[in-house]
């Protein structure tokens, strides 16, 4: 019982943990636009909580000068600068930072358009804050930098990923589990296409706390699933799967709008930032059923109790999730 106490004590903090701090980290975007020759339209947005903003400067090479002052500008849950540099020489060659960057757990975005019509997108990381442009860029390169937004933003998205374990807490069989899958990916890649490219789009603050309500739901099914017994959602989870996609995928897109696409290659990146979401959404699944079995045996369950607990578990960071969306509805 001491074993099964710990185990459950150690799942309640990762996932209220988790909770807490579900869609937190968000990058900060640094959109580089040069309109006439070695003169660069600077805006420089960075995640806010309120009035609070992370303490995070942009660092323009040594020949920028600034032409117009900063304006600063909050607007919706960012805080935004915009101003001029001149640039002695152009950016080529130029180490572009951010300071602060180092001591944080963000990201930021660098998108570069020069006057000759070429274009360069860098992720900046903690580890790696700065980086000297290029002057140009091939479409493989940022093919390769959207993808891995695409990964890291399911992987630190433990809102989806616990809807996708209620799914496959509750469906037994593993041909009808890919299906569902199938479906979910299907349906968040519509509307996450269609809300990026502009042909629909939803206010982002009831689509998460619709998201929470969805992971409520599916544990509640599991909750009251019985042997024996085939409730709607276990004899049509694809169903299920495919309605809640939908609203999965405008959580996806206003990430991905967060982050910006670049105009010149908005197919490519749209198209490599949704493979990098099933990219880490696949890994997790394959990481969630080698753990089953290790998992059952630290909490020493029979499956079906390990299933019900589970169930509780992910109903309650939803719930944990819900209130505070629900305050924002109404903020």
């Amino acid at each position: 019982m001491t074993r099964l106490a710990a185990f459950l004590a150690l799942l309640a903090m990762i996932l209220l943990a988790g909770a807490a701090s579900a869609h937190e980290i968000r990058p900060a975007y640094l959109d580089l636009r040069e309109t006439t020759a070695d003169t660069f339209s600077v805006a420089w947005k960075v995640p806010s909580t309120g009035d609070m903003r992370f303490a995070l400067h942009v660092r323009l090479p040594a020949s920028c000068a600034t032409q117009t002052e900063p304006t600063p500008s909050m607007e919706a849950d960012a805080y935004f600068e915009r101003w001029t540099a001149v640039c002695a020489g152009g950016l080529k060659g130029g180490t572009i930072g951010i300071d602060g960057l180092a001591s944080t757990m963000t990201d930021v975005l660098v998108r570069i358009e020069y006057a000759t019509g070429d274009a360069e997108v860098k992720r900046l990381l903690p580890d790696s804050p700065s980086f000297v442009a290029a002057g140009t860029q091939t479409g493989l390169e940022v093919a390769g930098t959207y993808f891995l937004l695409g990964v890291d933003h399911i992987l630190s998205g433990l809102d989806h990923l616990l809807f996708v374990l209620a799914l496959m807490l509750l469906i037994r069989d593993r041909w009808m589990l890919l299906k569902t899958i199938t479906a979910f990916t299907i349906a968040h890649s519509i509307t996450l296409a269609g809300a990026a490219l502009g042909y629909f789009s939803l206010p982002q603050a009831p689509v998460e706390a619709t998201i929470a309500l969805s992971i409520a739901f599916v544990a509640s099914e599991l909750v009251k699933s019985r042997p024996g017994e085939r409730r709607l959602s276990e004899a049509y989870p694809w169903v299920v799967a495919f309605a809640f996609g939908l609203l999965h995928g405008f959580g996806f897109a206003g990430a991905l709008k967060e982050i910006g696409l670049p105009q010149s290659d908005v197919p490519l990146s749209l198209l490599t930032f949704n493979l990098g979401v099933e990219a880490g959404q696949l890994t997790f699944v394959a990481g969630a059923l080698v753990l089953w079995k290790p998992v059952q045996a630290l909490a020493a369950l029979p499956t079906e109790r390990l299933r019900l607990f589970g169930a509780y578990a992910i109903g309650t960071a939803a719930m944990v999730w819900l209130v505070p969306r629900l305050a924002a509805l109404v903020a």
